[in-house]
């Protein structure tokens, strides 16, 4: 904290159920990338969660487990494999509040967002929604709606900043991102082998992963994660936003 703004890094993270460039699930190598980004804040996506299971499914526990010191919060949007999937954040600050919100629409894959309202600072509330959008054109024209709504991003009692980050599977300017920009600020990640994009992470050409935030939010940095593990761990980069909230 730093005459009266508080800084903080974010980061957003579809860990593809923890299966790599070499098809093998190994949640060990999340874990490692999660480490190397150094946010205070981790939104995942495709998290499975079967503590009854074979070991590389217990994904959502061990991942946590590798975070001392951290709340966690879990978003259900599927029954999968005797367990569950769905989107896990982490806050190394205290999350006060959970919610998830189901955006599916008929006869397609269950997805949700998870909201979380986490505490900064003493009296400081962002709120933040973890998110992960359908893969067809008219089922995120369907969720851009129920997002942009008074049950969800729009309630009438939300007191603070929103924050909102996810893989929305959107590399157009579509419904959902013209939305998301006529409500929020959102930036262009920085990578210094001019790589913008976030998927497939090996040979990025979509931006899929994406960041929507609002004053006092103000953004100072931003960069795609291209580490070595990052490249094999899932098929999606790691994106990161260091923020201050101003006083």
């Amino acid at each position: 904290m730093t005459g009266g703004n508080t800084q903080f890094r974010i980061a957003t993270y579809n860990t593809h159920k923890a299966r790599g460039f070499d098809m093998r699930i190994v949640p060990e190598r999340i874990v490692e990338v999660a480490q190397e980004l150094y946010a205070d804040i981790l939104c995942l996506q495709e998290v499975i969660h079967v503590p009854e299971g074979q070991p590389n499914l217990n994904q959502a526990q061990e991942i946590a487990a590798a975070f001392p010191g951290y709340s966690a919060a879990f978003g259900v949007n599927r029954q999968y494999r005797g367990g569950t999937y769905g989107n896990l954040t982490l806050s190394r600050f205290p999350i006060v509040s959970t919610h998830n919100h189901d955006l599916t629409r008929a006869r397609r894959e269950p997805r949700g967002v998870m909201q979380t309202e986490i505490e900064i600072a003493p009296g400081r509330l962002v709120h933040l929604f973890n998110v992960h959008l359908g893969t067809g054109h008219m089922e995120r024209r369907y969720q851009a709606r129920k997002l942009l709504n008074r049950e969800v991003l729009l309630q009438p009692n939300l007191r603070g900043p929103r924050l909102v980050l996810g893989d929305f599977n959107e590399w157009t300017r579509g419904l959902t991102t013209r939305l998301m920009r006529s409500e929020f600020q959102t930036f262009r990640p920085r990578h210094a082998a001019r790589f913008p994009r976030t998927y497939p992470g090996m040979l990025p050409f979509l931006s899929l992963d994406h960041c929507y935030y609002e004053p006092p939010l103000n953004l100072v940095d931003t960069r795609l994660w291209r580490s070595r593990r990052a490249l094999f761990a899932s098929d999606h980069l790691p994106l990161i936003a260091d923020f201050t909230f101003a006083a």
